[in-house]
């Protein structure tokens, strides 16, 4: 073990290193010589004194108990931490022990949005012909509207587990919860597993909560396919391949219950869902995210809401299998990586839905069942722009496609128009900081067979407390 020398040994050693001034045998010299001879040995002793206590002290330490793991720190619900590094963290110390005791304290959130709509057409009204689909779907009521807030709490458990709960709260004066997991954070070779409630990550838009859309509503596939977004009850297992550019695979099973699934049994899983993202930078100005998802659901029973021939509510009932295909990309430029005056993003999914199974056609009226078949599809695709620092502006297109749908004996009953159901939206928002936004919304919707809804809407969100960062 090395130790600093004083700068008195360093001039002794050079005296004495150095050629004598004058005859060797001078009684001064010879005096001299002795007594720096004796600081040396002194000097010596010395430091294997020190040197053996030291050895000592580090012994009596090695044979204490291991002492306990420091709390990690709370982070936000949006932002899963990273894995710890594989040496566990070092013991707390009396000195910094009250400083960090908040660690056990989660981090909340609070987003609080509302909105105005001014609609040409009844939304209560609001039915997509010749199309299975769950309740959310329309641009929600008209005029003033609390919106839906979020309550989101969230922290690490232990260097292993996080958790985090998300709460929607709505203007009908309910609760939901959105999001209630735990996921791990320190499996090895990329792995990370979440159990509980959560947004699955297929698609693109799909686990991205509704206070970081770039627009009001959802996109009409997600409306018409997933019920605006699909939530599993499950697990989710995903899989950071060792690459130089981001590449993830994951899958996903989940109870019965959401749409597409629902009234399965409980026992086995009602949903199940593959995915595969990949992305990467090019150059410092840009990067890009593209990705593959499969999901198979389901359902017995699953309630869809349509209109008949004459234009009037119905309520039918589906009883089979559900596939979904997902192909979605993001590109996204900003001057020298820097979005904070401006930046741009290109978005779009392709979604392609099967089933096949039995429909029984106005289930609480005439109740016929018979087979159904059904091959249908849609896409969007938008641009968001800011064009100075808070402003943005932003374009996007939906369109359904109807496809082939085959209900034999019920094929007289459904209303199945030949057309394309689209959508057309322009919005433009204000984000004087990043914990607030207001929102002008414009849109013709033709998703109903016949009638054009020119819509206006206006809406803000406030973010209260901590709040991490949102993924790409």
């Amino acid at each position: 073990m090395s130790r600093p020398i004083p700068l008195a040994a360093l001039l002794v050693a050079l005296a004495i290193a150095s050629p004598p001034l004058h005859a060797a045998d001078s009684p001064e010299l010879n005096e001299l010589r002795q007594e720096i001879a004796a600081m040396r040995m002194d000097y010596e002793a010395r430091m294997k004194a020190l040197e053996a206590r030291l050895k000592q002290a580090e012994a009596g330490l090695a044979a204490q108990p291991a002492p306990a793991i420091a709390p990690v720190p709370a982070v936000a619900a949006a932002s899963p931490p990273p894995a710890p590094a594989a040496a566990p963290p070092a013991a707390e110390t009396p000195a910094n022990a009250q400083a960090s005791a908040g660690g056990f304290n989660p981090a909340i959130a609070l987003i609080l949005s509302g909105s105005y709509a001014s609609l040409s057409q009844d939304p209560s009204k609001y039915r997509i012909a010749g199309m299975l689909t769950g309740n959310e779907v329309g641009p929600g009521a008209q005029g003033f509207s609390l919106g839906e807030s979020e309550l989101a709490i969230s922290a690490n458990v232990d260097p292993w587990f996080y958790g985090a709960l998300n709460v929607a709260l709505t203007a009908d004066n309910t609760a939901s919860v959105e999001e209630a997991y735990v996921q791990t954070t320190a499996l090895p070779d990329g792995l990370t597993l979440r159990a509980g409630r959560f947004l699955s990550s297929i698609g693109y838009h799909n686990d991205k909560h509704a206070h970081t859309w770039d627009f009001v509503d959802a996109p009409l596939v997600y409306q018409a396919f997933l019920d605006g977004a699909l939530h599993e009850d499950g697990l989710q297992l995903r899989f950071l391949l060792p690459t130089p550019h981001f590449v993830e695979i994951g899958s996903e099973v989940g109870a019965s219950g959401p749409f597409p699934s629902g009234g399965a049994s409980r026992n086995r899983p009602g949903t199940a869902t593959l995915f595969a993202h990949t992305g990467g930078d090019i150059g410092a100005s840009q990067s890009w995210r593209a990705g593959l998802s499969m999901l198979w659901a389901r359902a017995e029973d699953r309630a869809s809401d349509g209109i008949d021939g004459a234009g009037q509510s119905v309520t039918s009932t589906f009883t089979g299998n559900t596939r979904l295909a997902i192909v979605d990309g993001v590109w996204k430029w900003a001057p020298n990586g820097n979005p904070q005056r401006t930046n741009l993003t290109l978005q779009g999914e392709y979604m392609r839905r099967y089933e096949s199974g039995s429909l029984v056609y106005d289930s609480a009226g005439l109740g016929i069942k018979d087979s159904y078949r059904s091959t249908q599809g849609g896409w969007y695709a938008q641009a968001v722009y800011q064009f100075m620092p808070a402003w943005r502006v932003g374009l996007r297109y939906d369109r359904l496609n109807l496809g082939n749908v085959d209900a034999s004996t019920n094929s007289a009953n459904l209303y199945l128009p030949t057309y394309a159901p689209t959508r057309s939206t322009l919005m433009f928002d204000w984000s004087p900081s990043e914990f607030s936004r207001v929102r002008l919304q414009f849109a013709q919707d033709k998703a109903r067979y016949g009638l054009t809804d020119n819509q206006i809407l206006i809406q803000y969100q406030m973010s209260l407390g901590s709040h991490g960062a949102h993924s790409y």
